[in-house]
């Protein structure tokens, strides 16, 4: 049987809004969720959920095979360590931990316990994304020059959700602001779209327009190894209403754009402009299957089909945490 029993450990709004309700999408189950929090637990359990205030409870749960690791970066290496040590298949969110040092110690105990590990990227999920992928492959943008990704949003100091505290604006708790929250996706979805990993890379923070401590935008440029240039703009300090999602792979022959694809939700728009001609051609995909159902069934299916594992690395995901580290004058 396909479908998998999940455990998520940190039941805030992300898990809640979107990790539940894709693990129902997929034809999986949500057996049971840890989460300090008893009306998160609460929650979890008018989700059909068995709600546990430690790890160790989850971790008990027979019916849990493989577990969502949604807590602030801090703590999820320490998650993480237990659950390798368990033995259970672990989807962590990104980035892999607030500090490189903690991202590294992951890496080894996923290493050392031989668990199947993924690093939450669920962009690489999106229906557009993998469209995008495809194109690339088969040549149609000739040779990619550059990939230009804006994901930006508006975060205040009082944003809440769920009742869950703002602990992205949190140094401690998440290791960073705005570069740390979203740049990760970008870097991962520079590798992910030209099968090939950003090598090099260079970036300017700002903390202009929010009263916090942390950065609220920035500003990274990239290079990969075969020379295609990436440049990320990411912030917490872009009004919502304005156009602030929008993806372009540019290449020799013609060039890709997908706006509104980068997020949580599906759908958005993909169109290819010829680069002899200047037609523009809308492109099909699934705009009705969200990133987290399809990151679920591609994790489920890879649990049940060790051949398909080739799609997750956690030394990969190092390599994009070591550049996260790198943009913040760290490495």
């Amino acid at each position: 049987m396909d479908a998998v029993g999940w455990g998520i450990v940190g039941y805030g709004w992300v898990a809640r809004d979107y990790m539940e309700p894709g693990i129902r999408a997929a034809g999986h189950r949500l057996v049971a969720v840890c989460d300090p929090n008893p009306e998160c637990r609460a929650a979890a359990e008018r989700a059909g959920a068995r709600g546990h205030a430690d790890l160790a409870g989850l971790i008990a749960e027979p019916g849990v095979e493989a577990v969502y690791v949604a807590t602030p970066n801090h703590l999820h290496r320490g998650a993480v360590e237990a659950l390798a040590a368990a033995g259970k298949a672990v989807l962590c969110e990104k980035p892999m931990a607030a500090t490189l040092a903690d991202a590294e110690a992951i890496a080894r105990a996923v290493e050392s316990q031989e668990i199947f590990y993924g690093t939450a990227f669920d962009q690489r999920h999106h229906p557009a994304h993998r469209t995008i992928r495809a194109q690339v492959a088969a040549g149609r943008l000739g040779t990619v020059t550059t990939v230009r990704i804006v994901y930006a949003c508006w975060l205040g100091r009082d944003w809440s959700e769920a009742g869950q505290p703002n602990w992205r604006i949190d140094a401690a708790q998440a290791g960073g602001g705005a570069l740390m929250d979203l740049a990760p996706h970008g870097l991962d979805l520079v590798d992910f779209l030209l099968d090939e990993p950003i090598a090099d890379l260079a970036a300017l923070t700002q903390s202009r327009a929010q009263d916090y401590s942390v950065d609220d935008g920035a500003l990274l440029i990239g290079r990969t190894a075969g020379g295609a240039l990436a440049s990320l703009h990411v912030a917490y300090n872009c009004p919502d209403a304005l156009p602030r999602r929008r993806l372009e792979v540019v290449g020799t022959k013609g060039m890709l754009i997908a706006e509104n694809t980068m997020g949580q939700t599906s759908g958005g728009s993909l169109s290819f402009i010829d680069g002899a001609s200047g037609r523009v051609e809308p492109l099909a995909f699934d705009a009705d299957s969200s990133p987290f159902t399809e990151q679920v069934r591609a994790f489920g299916s890879a649990l049940r089909r060790p051949e398909e594992r080739g799609a997750y690395s956690a030394a990969r995901d190092l390599h994009t945490m070591r550049l996260v580290a790198r943009a913040y004058g760290q490495g």
